[in-house]
């Protein structure tokens, strides 16, 4: 049995001595409507805030057919950048009258559809989903089930829309600003190749090196998944393979440039690393190093804003909210020539 006591309306009609009726009628704003006296309303709102009640959002959603929830998947919380989209959203959402659900896949497909599943149990009224999948199957069945929305990623040969950093620009430009410095060597870590945003990514690393008369090389390039670990083992296999670190690094995630920052110092304390190391997502903390680390930063607030509006459009009965790309900027740390 439990400890804790669940007041609900019929307690609240019972000590303020209305009917049930009257104070389901007070707590939800109808007062004025069914001509409520002010002496009951005064005696029904008293008795509530002094038990801290709220009405159930339940009993709301069931009379409503609207939750005012809405479900965000993101795959791993530790992600700096998928915390702070998280935070974005979750503030948006209140700011609209909305409460935020989240839920996290860890990368794992199969998880998310469990994942997903819980927020349609849950009456959700719309969700928006970093998607880890890359089959529009996974996601066929939940599109006529309510609103749809893929931010950060997109899933191809399927219609639901996404909200993305315009990234394969701004990655060019990074690696384009220290290939114009005269570096020849930019070595390229990565998350999983068949992500749309990994594409992308790779994509403005092709465009730099062609813009400056150099190939892709194959053995510069390395990728995994978006894991801590993975950042830690690509840099411990191209520092055993070589015996030294690259003339520049460019790691596609936050969470690569944890590990490879793990590797560099339990290998050197930092003392010995890349020349330049080149990341796609900031964090205050970079600032704290003895390393200058160039970094593409994210607008968190945009990609929640552009998302968060498809949904409750969709939700509305816009029958093509769109996709769009965010543009983002980089944070210059180490010295750049003019």
């Amino acid at each position: 049995m439990s400890q804790f006591e669940r007041l609900t309306i019929d307690d609240i009609a019972r000590l303020a001595k209305v009917s049930r009726t009257t104070a389901s009628m007070v707590l939800n704003g109808y007062a004025e409507r069914y001509r409520i006296s002010k002496a009951t309303v005064e005696r029904v709102l008293q008795v509530a805030a002094e038990h801290h009640f709220s009405p159930s959002q339940s009993a709301r959603a069931l009379r409503s057919r609207r939750s005012h929830t809405i479900g965000l998947v993101i795959p791993d919380l530790t992600n700096s950048a998928h915390s702070a989209l998280a935070q974005a959203v979750e503030t948006q959402c209140r700011e609209r009258g909305y409460q935020m659900m989240m839920v996290t896949s860890d990368e794992d497909p199969t998880l998310e559809t469990e994942c997903i599943a819980h927020l349609v149990a849950r009456q959700v009224d719309g969700v928006i989903v970093v998607p880890c999948a890359t089959d529009p199957q996974h996601y066929q069945k939940w599109l006529k089930r309510l609103p749809l929305v893929f931010v950060d990623r997109t899933v191809e040969g399927l219609a639901v829309p996404s909200v993305i950093t315009d990234a394969t620009g701004i990655v060019a430009d990074l690696i384009g600003e220290a290939l114009a410095a005269g570096a020849r060597e930019v070595v390229y870590f990565g998350g999983q190749p068949d992500v749309s945003a990994s594409r992308d990514r790779l994509a403005g690393y092709a465009q730099a090196l062609a813009a400056h008369d150099l190939p892709l090389r194959n053995e510069l390039v390395f990728q995994r998944d978006y894991q801590r670990d993975s950042g830690y083992l690509m840099m411990q296999q191209w520092f055993a393979a070589h015996g030294r670190y690259p003339e520049v690094l460019f790691v596609g995630a936050i969470t690569l440039l944890e590990g490879v920052l793990a590797f560099l110092n339990q290998q050197h304390q930092l003392t010995q690393a890349p020349a330049r190391l080149l990341t796609f997502d900031d964090h205050q903390l970079l600032d704290c190093l003895p390393l200058s680390i160039d970094a593409i930063v994210q607008d968190s607030t945009a990609l929640a804003r552009e998302s968060l509006s498809r949904v409750l459009g969709l939700l509305e009965g816009v029958s093509d909210a769109g996709s769009t790309r965010v543009a983002a900027r980089i944070h210059y740390r180490s010295p750049r020539t003019v």
